[in-house]
């Protein structure tokens, strides 16, 4: 407790002094000047806090119940998972920018968008962890539930349902800050009050101690949200999980399977706008999205557009994946070989990733630049702590009377670590990087949004403002399928590496 008492004291007056240091850059607030706002506007702060709050919990609650089940639907109809996977990561990838003001125009004033977008936020990061809960037990646990004569339903009930609290807990986790987030994001399409209302006022007005005190506060919320959540979890005293990740895709089907999930995503798109009676004037079918940037007069120079905005956009998306993959996974690796660090570096780490992006965002640009720097910064920070965590239970998972032998023949921290405990973290590697592939997708266009004013973020920023809604569902579309063939290439990656180093991983 002394030594993170003085951690903390020391991290304090090094954000102090840096704040001193950099006054004139407008990039810190100290954190006195972050104390001082805090006091002089404790009342509007509190009652901010409250909405946002409350709209960010209903959205929890939805988005995980719907998380929940996907992951049982697909477990019970197994032919249904592909399916269903493809959907969730869809769901995850839908820029906020772009759906935050369709949801407005849907929705009207309250706060539906808020809760809709909290919901969406979190979809993904319960369905997946829920879904390896499911399938994590033991083939012989399946075999005595069957010898006894019960069903599917029965083996879910007695085995797979308290299996799987572990990895609910942790996606739960993990969902709260998404959460808070997405309630945030729906605040900035035209909420009237909210933290993420302040957050407007605060980033026009280039209101540093604002910005940096409402960043600060929604990292405090969803710091106490991971904790509690975790408390709970060591109240019911699980066993906490081998590893959060998805197991790696299914084989079976391929390129035929993969286009059936597909097609009924766009069946489902279409069927979603029919059935809702929505105007075609906003509300735009697979088929408008087709004539926009095909069959339609004009159709070349929207592609055109699209494909300059989307080329910027991964201009800064992709070093900023690799960026953060590769700070996650060294990280993990530096805290393998002196494990007396987390102390530190893990809260810092819990702390940049609960800070939600859309106060980062700015800030981050502010300080390192627009044109590469500053946006490549944002996406490696919204992608490298999941990495780090996951990297962290994949090298726990390194087999016990692997480093036994290793420590028989008196071999050194390093040589375990390159032989040992790396090809342990390469199923978890790879599994967190087909997880990342929404948090890049958020982060890059959160960035182009509110900062650099440039690539396909600021591009649906702007269409919205104009009503040019054809090309913001062609955006969205875009991103869609973009997300889709990352994930791809990354599975497809994944079996050639572990194919060699962890074929056991894909025998499940």
């Amino acid at each position: 407790m002394i030594i993170r008492l003085a951690s903390v004291a020391a991290l304090l007056l090094a954000w102090q002094l840096g704040a001193q240091a950099s006054a004139g850059r407008f990039v810190i607030a100290a954190p006195s000047q972050i104390a001082l706002y805090a006091m002089e506007h404790a009342g509007l702060l509190w009652r901010a806090t409250g909405v946002t709050g409350w709209a960010a919990l209903q959205g929890f609650v939805w988005g995980n119940l719907a998380g929940v089940l996907l992951a049982l639907l697909s477990v019970l109809v197994p032919r249904s998972e592909r399916g269903l996977l493809t959907l969730a990561l869809l769901l995850a990838c839908l820029p906020l920018v772009a759906t935050g003001p369709i949801l407005r125009v849907l929705y009207g004033p309250g706060q539906g968008p808020q809760i809709t977008l909290a919901a969406l936020a979190v979809v993904y990061t319960t369905f997946l962890p829920v879904l390896v809960g499911l399938r994590a037990l033991p083939q012989g646990w399946a075999d005595l539930i069957r010898s006894y004569g019960h069903g599917p339903l029965a083996l879910l009930a007695l085995v797979r349902l308290p299996a799987a609290l572990p990895y609910l807990i942790a996606g739960l986790q993990i969902a709260a800050p998404a959460a808070f987030l997405g309630a945030m994001v729906g605040e900035f399409t035209g909420a009237e009050r909210g933290l993420g209302v302040l957050t407007v006022r605060a980033l026009r007005a280039l209101d540093l101690p604002a910005t940096w005190t409402i960043a600060t506060l929604a990292a405090a919320l969803s710091l106490a949200a991971f904790a509690g959540i975790g408390a709970l979890g060591r109240r019911l005293d699980l066993a906490p999980p081998e590893i959060l990740l998805a197991r790696p895709a299914p084989r079976s089907g391929g390129l035929a399977e993969a286009g059936a999930a597909l097609l009924v995503a766009l069946l489902l798109w279409h069927i979603a706008m029919e059935a809702f009676d929505l105007p075609r004037f906003f509300a735009k079918r697979p088929g408008d999205v087709w004539d926009y940037l095909v069959a339609a007069p004009g159709a070349e120079a929207h592609r055109a557009k699209l494909g300059a905005a989307l080329g910027q956009t991964l201009a800064v998306a992709l070093p900023g994946y690799l960026a953060g993959l590769a700070l996650g996974a060294a990280l993990a690796a530096g805290l393998v070989l002196a494990p007396g660090l987390a102390a530190l570096v893990m809260p810092l780490s819990v702390a940049l990733r609960a800070i939600p992006i859309i106060a980062t965002a700015p800030l981050i640009v502010w300080a390192l630049g627009r044109d590469v720097a500053g946006p490549v910064t944002v996406v490696a920070v919204m992608i490298f702590f999941p990495t780090l965590i996951a990297c962290l239970h994949g090298a726990v998972r390194t087999p016990r009377a692997v480093l036994d032998l290793f420590d028989s023949y008196d071999a050194g921290a390093w040589r375990k670590l390159l032989l040992a405990q790396l090809p342990a973290m390469l199923p978890a590697l790879f599994a967190s990087a087909r997880m990342a592939v929404p948090a890049a997708i958020l982060a890059v266009t959160t960035a182009e949004w509110l900062a650099t004013g440039r690539g396909i973020g600021a591009l649906m920023a702007t269409v919205a403002s104009t009503s040019d809604y054809g090309m913001l569902w062609s955006a969205v579309a875009v991103i869609g399928l973009a997300a889709l063939a990352t994930h791809a290439a990354i599975a497809a990656l994944e079996r050639a590496v572990l194919s060699r180093t962890n074929p056991e991983q894909l025998a499940r």
